[in-house]
């Protein structure tokens, strides 16, 4: 029996068996798919009978249940989740036609993420990630972005599912047999059949296997090259019917096949092709292009016949297979292309989405056309085809072959048998690596019942993969087990075994499973390996339910005596044969776990043992794994593994202390006799159940255990414990005689497998050890590890190692101790490695020398291992030492990797990891620090775990970056030097963009209460900021609101009758509905771009109310009672304004898509024209672009002439200066101009032509198109036909041309390209001034042949028509361009004769247009406005003050006064325009005082010679440029005007003023202040669109000027407000900004922040442009500007205040309002506040106050716990309590870094900078701990010191405080004393010189001077 155990004893343990069912399996059944054949099966038969023909239908169902049931499939996959590290497994289950991907694992419960159903049964479903980037080069795979999906094969096609939502249908030229997810793409192959090869001549076969790199990509063969016996080697498509898949891997990218003709596996590298790959394959001849040369290409040639199919229903894959190369790309010849009728055209999808590009190609399914239509062979398609015979050659260049896309690339086949081995194809291949990181490719044969493991590896230089011998490890199944680099192998007995590699590691038991019984039968040797394991058993009886007795017969015996080792030589193989239940196979491996099936069906799923679970094992284990060669380190990982999991393995504590066993018995030592291994006490608090088990035979007790008791642990605690002193109890010392009987025949047993590795072992744990003292959060760890580190380095005798770790830990490094000896014989055999230093590399005493500023050695440092260590030198090498290059490249002269032999491969991914990316702004080395710490990835949480005094320097790096970090610095960061409001700012940069931080949640519920007027959404805390004093916004609300009723006031006079004065109610509310319908257009100015639209919910788009309520009873007024009369369609362009203002609110920013913007659709049909205005909106805030083109083409085809302008403007807006095609297209359809002559003639509305010849200008904007820029050019003449077309409205038709015509040559002045044939000034200049019309040219000749007969224009221009868009055209065309000549033509004439030629009106446009021209040339004053006028009438004008009417009979009063307004008004405007938005003051008052003028002259007598209602139009159009200077900035004196003419309704006030009125109030609140103009030339462009100076005379007045223009302003709006937020409270604020060329956000209270224009205005545009949420960051002890407007409230305010003594102890209270970090609160809480009788405490109480006060006035809050450690640690110094000396150290190293020569230096440059630490505190520190170690130098510590110095034995009393003493002083080691001769100097002058070259301070020379003089007497200062 004993041999069972034995076996027992290496078994490893399976952790959690569960039993498993795939999830996806139960989902099915409730899916509604399945549901429905169940409930149909339910049905009872008579039911079914009764329908005919329905009889077979039950038994048809049943099969359909069942056949389901069969061909159920699943796989699992490593759920990946980005955050923690949490560990699940996915599923991916396919039955019938459904796939489920379900996500889960036992510790998260299971769900469904997607389920799949498709049409046909699903053949596969896989994961598969396709790459976007459209760059095809390899390393562009590295970088792209990848799209994951699901791909779900059926028979005919594939559908792919992207997790992003795309999803993507690609129909399959031929039957798919496999498809494979690979690196780049899908893999495909293709089924073949025995049918295939026609008799005849031979013929090239087709290809077998085809990629397919994205969902929208062609479907392409495969190249493949294989190595030839001569060495070359050949290029061809893969043909070979015999060569089947059977494995792809990812990662690396391999394939292997298994040739069915060979019985041979082959492994392939699949690859992109190559250029020459590509040619050879394609043999396209280089000389002639010609269809002809390319069909008889040797490869694939066109003449491929069909190959029939003969009983196939499809008719071949590949009917047409020539289409491969001679598929022609011409649209125009359909008789190339048998296209089968399924294929879709997907032409028009690309992989950018976009309906533009991409026109001309077609689906990779064309191109193999597979059509079951044509079964007559063709032959030479290109050739014979009617079309073209004709022009073969037009066709030759657009002919292009398929390009393959990816090769295979031949690596290794395997080796030839002598018997051929028929079906031996690999039924499962995978990936191993083995505990050293070798790879092997495993492949199951089960014919042979053997997995074949051939190892591989890359090569040098990383370009190939060189493949190794094959091994043969018998077995029935395996799988890989990832995690722990093993696999699984299930024997043909039915036992589980565990490999790693090639190497085996021991039987698995599954707890729960029978285990093999007790038969013993096939036993087979197997190599020794002793075993040495301490393992304390599970109870059995628990997991191991219903068994045999036998096995139950008792627990595994102790193998605590580990000098009874001996090899167990036999391995007992157990079969199952009793037992009903076996072992399968192994299916599902996924990371640690894998699925067993057993041969009743069920199946479970185990849990196989991590390697280690604690920290401290693993990072052991790696480090000596590393040093190891790797057969030894594969040994002794086994070794180690068989014995941490055997079963009932050890519990988390006690791991340690297995490991430390463990390994020591593999480097010869014997721990049981060893005292403090022995000790080792594994249960601690195991379960109860196994401590029974621990006892001793004997009841009564013996000595033993006396000794085991005083020799644990807890003895020694008690010992040390404050009550043993109290009590005075002697310590025991009983143990030590037992320990020296034990230490004289302890000896190193040389034949264990570490034996020779011990020195290098030990000098990497050495290093391991130093690494964990820079994580404070490992200090238990350390201590572990210094009791296995002092064992050792006693062993080998490293005094030097020794001493170190007593400086350490004084109080667990005793000076006497077991030694092991070592016989002198053998240490021959030790491996001492050559990186093995004497002296101990010390991390503490490296970073100390170079504050210091003394040389030393570089620090050896273990890659991927040591990074703390490493990060630290580089940091101190670049930050106190000042070397740049340190970070830059691999730093050899400061660390020295260790490693076994040069290891390149390890050195290159450790250079690309940390490969230094320059930041774009990096000046000191304090920046340069912060920079790349962060690129290699170092958080505040690192920070936080380094010891404070090696985190100094990094904090003081990073307090400098605080101040002025730059603005473009990465999130990363910002987030490490506490910058907050940078790291959100960088990150909103990146975010998708969102909701905006500023957009105000208005709860849903306040629009209920009040009526929703458009308005709501408005941010009420950025405006309340920007105009706090006053309540001009809600004003402003007020006058724009159009959802309420208007208070109608009409008195009731005595003679009136009622119902008079009904009607007269009435007649004086259809005055006021003018001015209401006007109000939509302002207020979509004031809420511009303000809201961010749910997307679940439709925009609200407030109601028109044209109501009133009548005083004082309040009745309703309405215009439908038909008591007057009502002009017809009135209120349709209003509504279509309020739909513009509706959808202008939404943000550009916001997330919109196609779907949404349909479903706004209202239901009702009058509410289109507001749905025609929403949808021009989105046009102008750029969202219409994601409406799909369908959609666009199903509204116009409405015939809605609202919609159409809309949508048609919209569209064009969106597409601005962007030449597009489509949209060209859209617009030419609409403009019968733009069609060819014989098109028919469209009737299409007037208004719609007009929105459509805008449109053009729009797209083509700037361009300069010539094509375009002629038709305009023609339009704007465009005389009326003879069937009364083109007889309204003209004016506004040929305004439009105009400024089309503008437009597309915007700015272009007199070098317009290729046009001066056109002679465009000349012409324009005719229409502006009339002649004889020129010859119309073209290709409109035909239309206008005959002339109008209702319309007798003659044969001259229309002035009145063609005028004004001339003007504006020659206006825009030579747009600051300051052209004298043209700027001549537009002056105003200056004679009375031709005066009476020029409408007074188009007097207004030419100056305008003629100031624009001259744009330099205009001055902001008065006298600069009156210069325009001409002398005549400015010398007999009435001035717009005088009275008295000079009389002169030659000259017409009426239109001098009427030219004089209106030059005077045009000069004003083209004020606006040159200093739009600029807020010019002197601009501003000249204006202002032009406006008051107007105002005052509209009262005058005089008035009606120059007429009313010029005088308003002049008015209203002095009041637009007054608004665009102030535009966004809410002016008061504007605000008022604006205001006043509100309330005017009566006389000649009609809707086009009102219009005016209130855009000039609007555009004062342009986007609630968020917003003003620029005055680019397209912004110069849009505005004279939106402000044309011609008002609608009523709400449908569409003559002179198109209404929906008017919104166009959109287009010059630009954001000009910053918002500075504070970023912890997310709310915005006030903040100093300097602008110069640079903004800069300004102290005193908030961080300095600075964005630098002259590098760039990207970073500000986005900024400006999400919102202008400018993060800022309050500094600590101050409040915002709005809680404390004067500053006498910051805390620094209080302490000047009262300057007495306790001015430092602030109150604790105070800080909540002066700092939001929660921690420092809760410290000031719990550690600050005084309670009742303090006493003592109080002094503590201060000292924490006033480092709470300094940390947060200093900003520097993270230094609190550095003060509270420092303080702590000076106490317990002072108590003598130092146990170990690290705390000092830090202090140590805080001092040096003070006193080093490179903060000196900071200092020096900047005076001004607060400093880091308090420099009260330091010395303060500094002398306490002076004078507690000269305490001890007095009170006897000097013998004590005497002793260490000259090596004699000293008291343990005082082992303390003579490390600290040591470690303080820095006091070298005794060893180094003797070189120098110390003990014989005389004075101390010559000690002093001595002591140079050991590098001891003085200082501590002063204290060790008496004791090396001779003199007892120590010198203390």
């Amino acid at each position: 029996m004993s041999n069972f155990y034995e076996e027992r004893a290496t078994m490893i343990a399976a952790g959690d068996l569960q039993e498993f069912v795939p999830f996806g399996r139960d989902h099915c059944k409730h899916h509604p798919n399945a549901l429905n054949l169940q409930l149909r099966q339910l049905q009872p038969a008579s039911e079914l009978w009764s329908s005919d023909g329905a009889a077979g239908l039950v038994g048809s169902l049943q099969e359909v249940t069942l056949h389901e049931k069969q061909k159920e499939s699943w796989q699992l996959r490593r759920g990946g989740s980005e955050i923690g590290e949490v560990d699940y497994d996915e599923e991916l289950y396919v039955a019938g036609n459904m796939v489920i991907w379900s996500k889960g694992s036992k510790s998260q419960a299971l769900a469904v993420y997607k389920a799949f159903t498709v049409d046909s049964p699903v053949q596969q479903a896989l994961w598969c990630d396709f790459i976007i980037s459209q760059d095809k080069s390899e390393k562009a795979y590295s970088s792209a972005e990848v799209e994951k999906c699901i791909c779900i094969l059926q028979s005919s096609c594939i559908n792919m599912h992207s997790i992003e939502g795309k999803d993507y249908i690609a129909s399959l030229p031929f039957q798919v047999a496999n498809v494979w997810p690979t690196k780049y793409g899908l893999l495909f192959e293709r089924s073949s059949s025995s049918h295939e090869i026609p008799p005849g001549p031979p013929r090239e076969p087709l290809p077998t296997m085809f990629s397919m790199l994205h969902p929208l990509d062609e479907i392409t063969p495969l190249v493949c090259k294989s190595g030839s016996l001569f060495g070359s080697s050949r290029v061809q498509y893969v043909v070979d019917h015999a060569m089947k898949i059977v494995f792809l891997s990812t990662d690396p990218s391999i394939v292997m096949t298994y040739d069915t003709v060979q019985c041979l596996h082959s492994v392939w590298v699949l690859r992109r092709v190559k250029a020459e790959e590509e040619n050879a394959v394609l043999k396209f001849s280089e000389q002639g292009g010609t269809p002809q040369n390319v069909a008889p290409s040797s490869s694939l040639t066109a003449n491929l016949r069909s190959l029939s199919k003969g009983d196939s229903p499809v008719a071949s894959p590949f009917q047409n297979y020539s289409s491969i190369h001679s598929q022609s790309r011409s649209t125009s010849s359909p008789s190339l292309h048998s296209r089968s009728p399924s294929i879709s055209n997907m032409a028009a999808l690309s992989r950018a989405h976009s309906p533009a590009s991409g026109v001309h190609s077609f689906t990779g399914v064309q191109r193999f056309n597979l059509s079951s239509h044509n079964q007559s062979p063709r032959r030479h398609s290109i050739s014979h085809s009617p079309d073209s015979n004709s022009n073969s050659s037009f066709l030759a260049p657009e002919t292009e072959p398929i390009v393959p896309e990816l090769c295979i690339d031949h690596l290794w086949t395997e080796a030839i048998t002598n018997i051929r081995e028929k079906n031996s194809q690999a039924s499962k291949v995978f990936i191993t690596s083995d505990l050293c990181g070798q790879k092997f490719l495993c492949f199951l044969v089960e014919s042979q019942l053997q997995l074949r493991c051939v190892k591989f590896q890359e090569s040098n230089d990383k370009t190939q993969l060189i493949f190794g011998s094959i091994t043969n490890i018998q077995a029935k199944d395996a799988a890989p087990v990832e995690k722990i680099d093993t696999m699984l192998v299930l024997e043909s007995s039915g036992n589980l075994v565990l490999y790693t590699g090639v190497v085996r590691v021991g039987k698995v038991f599954i707890p729960g499973l029978p285990a093999p019984s007790l038969t013993m039968s096939n036993a087979m040797p197997r190599p020794s390996t002793p075993l040495d394991s301490v393992s304390t058993p599970t109870p059995l009886s628990k997991l191991l339910g219903t068994l045999d007795e036998v096995v139950l017969l008792s627990p595994v015996p102790e193998l605590r005596d580990s000098s009874k080792l001996h090899d167990s030589l036999y391995n007992e193989d157990c079969t199952f044969q009793q037992l009903g239940t076996y072992i399968h196979s192994i299916r599902d491996p996924v990371r640690n776990r894998v699925t067993l099936e057993l041969s009743n069906g069920s199946m479970v799923r185990i849990t196989l043992p991590e390697i280690a679970t604690s920290e401290l094992v693993q990072t052991c284990l790696q480090a000596i794994k590393f040093i190891l060669p790797k057969e030894i380190a594969v040994q002794m990982l086994v070794k180690w593994y068989s014995v941490h999991s055997a079963p009932g393995g050890p519990s988390y504590h006690s791991e340690w202390n297995l490991f430390v066993i463990c390994l020591m018995n593999m480097m010869g030592y014997n721990t049981d006799r060893l005292a403090w291994t022995r000790n080792f006490d594994f249960e601690g608090s195991l379960s109860p159940v196994i401590a029974p088990k621990k006892a001793r035979p004997s009841e009564t007790g013996s000595d033993e255990d006396w000794e085991y008791l005083l020799n644990s642990d807890y003895h020694q605690k008690v010992e040390s414990h404050l009550l043993n002193r109290s009590l005075c109890l002697s310590p025991l010392e009983v143990s030590q005689i037992k320990d020296e009987d034990l230490s004289q025949n302890l000896s190193l047993d040389s034949s264990t497998l570490l034996f020779s590795h011990i020195p290098a072992m030990f000098f990497v744990l050495h290093l391991v050890y130093e690494e964990l003292k820079l994580n404070t959060l490992m200090g238990e760890g350390i201590h572990s590890l210094v009791d296995l580190l002092v064992q050792l380095a006693r062993d080998l005798k490293l005094e030097p190692y020794l001493d170190h770790y007593y400086r350490d830990y004084p109080t667990l490094v005793r000076t006497t101790g077991q030694v092991c000896t070592i016989d002198q014989g053998q240490t021959g055999f030790m491996h001492h490695p050559s990186f093995f230093t004497s002296e101990p590399p010390s991390i503490y005493q490296w970073v100390s020398s170079c504050l210091k500023g003394e040389e030393m050695p570089p620090y050896p440092y273990l890659p991927g291992i040591c990074e703390r260590s490493r990060l630290v030198v580089l940091s101190i090498a670049l930050y106190i030492l000042g070397d740049e290059s340190s970070v830059c490249d691999e730093s050899s002269h400061y660390l020295s990797r260790i490693s076994l032999a040069p290891q390149k491969s390890q050195a290159e991914q450790e250079e690309n990891r940390f490969s230094f990316r320059h930041s774009p702004s990096v000046s000191s080395l304090a920046e340069r620090l912060v920079v790349w710490m962060a690129n290699v990835g170092f958080t505040l949480r690192d920070l936080e775990t380094l010891p404070f005094g090696i985190a100094l320097p990094i904090r003081d790096a990073i307090y400098h970056c605080r101040e002025q970090p730059a603005a473009d610095w990465p999130e990363a960061v910002c987030l490490l030097i506490g910058r907050q409001d940078l790291s959100k700012q960088a990150c909103e940069g990146n975010l998708p963009k969102g909701k905006s931080v500023l957009s105000s949640d208005v709860p849903s519920g306040t629009e209920t209460e009040e009526e929703d007027d458009g308005m709501n959404d408005m941010n009420q805390e950025v405006m309340s900021l920007i105009w706090s004093e006053d309540l001009r916004v809600q004003d402003v609300r007020r006058l724009l609101q159009s959802a309420h009723p208007v208070r109608v006031n009409v008195v009731q006079y005595p003679e009136l009758s009622d119902h008079e004065f009904i009607e007269e109610k009435e007649n004086r509310l259809l005055q006021l509905c003018q001015r209401t319908m006007a109000l939509p257009v302002g207020r979509g100015m004031f809420t511009l771009f303000s809201y961010h639209p749910v997307p679940t919910e439709p925009l609200p788009i407030p109601k028109l109310n044209l109501t009133g309520r009548a005083p004082p009873r309040n009745t309703t007024v309405d215009l439908n009672s038909g008591n007057i009369d009502v002009p017809p369609n009135m209120t349709s362009w209003a509504s279509f304004h309020n739909g513009v203002a509706a959808g202008l609110k939404i943000a550009p920013a916001s997330q919109i898509d196609s779907a949404w913007i349909v479903y706004n659709k209202p239901k009702h049909a009058e509410l289109a024209n507001e749905y025609a205005g929403f949808l021009m909106a989105l046009g102008l805030n750029g969202h219409l672009t994601k409406l799909a083109t369908l959609n666009i083409h199903d509204y116009l085809t409405k015939g809605h002439e609202m919609t159409s302008i809309g949508l048609l403007l919209g569209v064009s807006a969106a597409k601005l200066g962007t030449m597009d095609m489509s949209i060209t297209r859209l617009l030419s359809i609409h403009i019968p101009a733009l069609l060819p002559p014989t098109s028919t003639e469209l009737d299409v509305p007037h208004n719609v032509q007009v929105a459509a010849v805008v449109g053009i200008g729009l797209v083509y904007q700037g361009t300069a198109h010539r094509h375009t820029a002629e038709v305009l050019l023609a339009e704007i003449g465009r005389p009326p036909g003879p069937e009364m077309e083109y007889c309204t409205d003209r004016e506004s038709y040929s305004l439009a041309a105009g400024l089309a015509l503008g437009m597309v040559c915007l700015g272009h002045g007199s070098n317009l390209i290729g046009m001066s044939d056109l002679n465009v000034p000349e012409q324009l200049y005719q229409y502006m001034v009339g002649g004889h019309r020129r010859f119309q040219a073209g290709m409109h000749r035909e239309k206008h042949k005959s002339p109008s007969y209702q319309i007798k224009e003659g044969d001259t221009i229309n002035v009145d028509v063609t005028c004004p868009g001339a003007t504006l055209a020659l206006a825009m065309i030579y747009l600051k361009t300051n052209n004298r000549s043209i700027a001549d033509w537009l002056r105003a004439p200056d004679t009375m004769y031709l005066l009476d030629f020029v409408k007074p009106e188009f007097l207004l446009l030419r100056t305008l247009a003629r100031c624009l021209i001259l744009w330099d040339d205009i001055l902001p004053n008065s006298k600069w406005v009156d210069s325009n006028v001409p002398q005549i009438i400015r010398e007999n004008s009435i001035s717009l003050s005088e009275i008295e009417l000079p009389c002169s009979e030659d000259l017409n009063l009426e239109t001098l006064s009427q030219a004089h307004v209106y030059i005077i008004a045009g000069a004003c405007l083209s004020l606006g325009f040159r200093f739009a938005g600029s807020e010019n003051l002197s601009a501003f008052n000249c204006l202002h005082k032009f406006a008051k003028d107007f105002m005052t002259y509209l009262s005058a007598p005089n008035a009606s010679v120059t007429g009313p209602y010029n005088l308003e139009t002049c008015l209203s159009v002095v009041l637009l440029s007054l608004a665009m200077v102030m535009a966004g900035s809410g002016n008061l004196k504007v605000l008022q005007l604006c205001r006043f003419l509100h309330m005017k309704t009566g006389g000649e006030m009609n809707y086009g003023f009102h219009l005016a009125h209130h855009m000039a109030l609007g555009i004062l609140f342009l986007g609630g202040g968020r917003y003003s103009l620029s005055t680019s030339n397209s912004s110069i462009a849009a505005l004279l669109c939106a402000l044309y100076p011609h008002f609608p005379a009523h709400s449908t007045d569409n003559r002179y000027h198109l209404q929906a223009l008017r919104h166009l302003y959109v287009l010059a709006a630009e954001p000009r407000l910053l918002v500075p937020v504070d970023v912890d409270t997310n709310t915005p604020c006030y903040a100093l900004l300097e602008v110069t060329y640079k903004i800069k956000v300004k102290g005193p209270r908030y961080w300095e922040l600075l964005i630098d224009l002259s590098k760039g205005t990207q970073h500000l545009k986005s900024i400006l442009s999400k919102d202008g949420v400018l993060y800022v960051k309050l500094r600590a002890g101050q409040l915002s500007y709005k809680d404390d407007p004067m500053g006498w409230q910051s805390l620094l305010a209080q302490t000047v205040a009262n300057r007495n003594s306790e001015a430092r102890a602030f109150k604790p209270e105070t800080i909540s309002a002066f700092t939001s970090d929660p921690a420092l609160l809760s410290f000031a809480e719990y550690f600050c506040k005084p309670t009742v009788n303090m006493g003592q405490k109080q002094e503590l109480l201060d000292l924490f106050s006033s480092v709470l006060y300094e940390c947060v006035t200093q900003e520097t809050p993270e230094m609190l716990p550095a003060y509270i450690a420092m303080d702590q640690a000076v106490r317990r110094l002072g108590r003598r309590e130092m146990s170990e000396t690290s705390e000092l150290w830090q202090i140590k190293l805080v001092l040096e870094f003070f006193s080093s020569r490179s903060h000196q230096e900071r200092l020096q440059t900047h005076p001004k900078r607060g400093l880091f630490m308090n420099s009260e505190f330091l010395p303060v520190v500094k002398c306490s701990i002076d004078n507690t170690l000269d305490q001890w130098l007095q009170a006897g510590g000097d013998v004590c010191l005497h002793a260490y110095l000259s090596g004699q034995p000293w008291e343990e009393s005082q082992l303390s405080m003579l490390a600290c003493f040591l470690v303080y002083h820095s006091v070298p080691a005794p060893r180094h004393l003797p070189s120098v001769g110390l003990e014989g100097s005389t004075s101390f002058a010559e000690l002093l010189f001595k002591c140079k070259q050991l590098k001891m301070p003085v200082r501590a020379l002063l204290r060790l001077a008496p004791l090396l003089l001779g003199n007892p007497q120590p010198m203390v200062m």
